[in-house]
């Protein structure tokens, strides 16, 4: 484990006799971009205002940098940043003078926070629009503008919630890898909420999946699919171009044959060129073995991955893990 950066132990939040955050028990490391994973109202939002401080816990504490989330709020807000959905500034001032304002307040005087404002813009991709009045700014721009303003005080953490919404697909892009390198090069920790899943399978290094207050479970995709579906079957798709125009040759049956014999395979059938196996474990180095030893071209080999979607849907979709908690 990376060095304890948000330490949760026990933590939890009531409103009278509803429990939205129970008892959570959860730990994040320096440079993790930790995303979490579940439906409105699971107790995500709650949880991150416990964090910062802007909630009081029922039970339990929070930890960020060392500080006590509920006891030290100011010392927490110093070290994390946070950018909500919606992003408020000042419509009637630039986006260079509204991050000087902030810059200004977390202690900088002017030089040093024009020149942090105008590094950060830079950083996120808005140098060209610093003199605009942030009224007339489109939503990706303000959540550019959001982040930029988050970066100003050099945060040990940073929370997001759905920060790519407004964005066209470059900007996506951009976006995304800037969150790696916060994460890579200046080891600084990410909270990544959102519901596009593809977008938290390729930056998160751990998920959280959160329902009706409950963390049901948490780890990299890897550990997590390996986890929840080892009871499901393989499945391999093995293909080759010699099938793809005419299959009923002599090669095809044969190499079909023996298909079928290796142990393990439980069901294969043939669709577009390709075999199609469901198997009791792992046959791909069999199958790419018969196939050299045959002669024939291999040209596809691709074991079934489950990935986030297959996780989400476990659990959120009236899956088999969902309906066992």
């Amino acid at each position: 484990m990376k060095e304890p950066i948000i330490e949760i132990v026990g933590l939890t939040k009531k409103y009278g006799n509803f429990t939205a955050v129970d008892h959570l028990n959860l730990t994040i490391g320096k440079g993790e971009v930790f995303g979490l994973l579940g439906p409105n109202g699971a107790g995500k939002s709650t949880t991150i205002l416990m964090l910062l401080g802007l909630s009081e816990p029922t039970e339990g504490n929070v930890t960020v940098c060392g500080y006590n989330s509920e006891s030290q709020p100011i010392e927490v807000k110093k070290v994390a940043g946070y950018l909500p959905e919606n992003v408020g500034f000042y419509e009637d001032r630039s986006g260079l003078d509204n991050l000087i304002y902030t810059a200004k307040l977390n202690g900088l005087n002017n030089r040093e926070a024009e020149d942090k404002a105008l590094d950060v813009l830079g950083r996120v991709g808005m140098t060209g629009e610093a003199q605009k009045l942030t009224g007339k700014y489109s939503r990706g721009m303000r959540q550019r503008l959001g982040l930029a303003n988050v970066l100003i005080k050099n945060p040990q953490v940073i929370i997001l919630d759905e920060p790519t919404l407004g964005l066209d697909p470059s900007g996506i892009q951009e976006l995304l890898d800037l969150i790696v390198q916060l994460s890579r090069e200046d080891r600084i920790t990410v909270l990544f909420s959102s519901h596009h899943l593809h977008q938290v399978q390729r930056v998160c290094d751990r998920v959280g999946l959160f329902v009706k207050g409950k963390l049901l479970d948490e780890g990299d995709i890897q550990s997590l699919s390996k986890r929840l579906f080892a009871d499901k079957p393989v499945i391999v798709t093995a293909g080759s171009d010699a099938f793809e125009e005419k299959k009923e040759t002599e090669a095809f049956f044969k190499i079909e044959n023996q298909l079928r014999k290796i142990n393990g395979v439980n069901n294969m059938q043939f669709k577009e060129g390709k075999f199609i196996l469901t198997c009791s474990h792992d046959i791909t180095a069999e199958i790419a073995s018969l196939f050299i030893a045959s002669g024939l071209p291999l040209n596809h080999l691709v074991r079934k991955e489950y990935g986030l979607d297959d996780i989400y849907n476990l659990y959120f979709e009236g899956g088999e893990k969902n309906d066992s908690n």
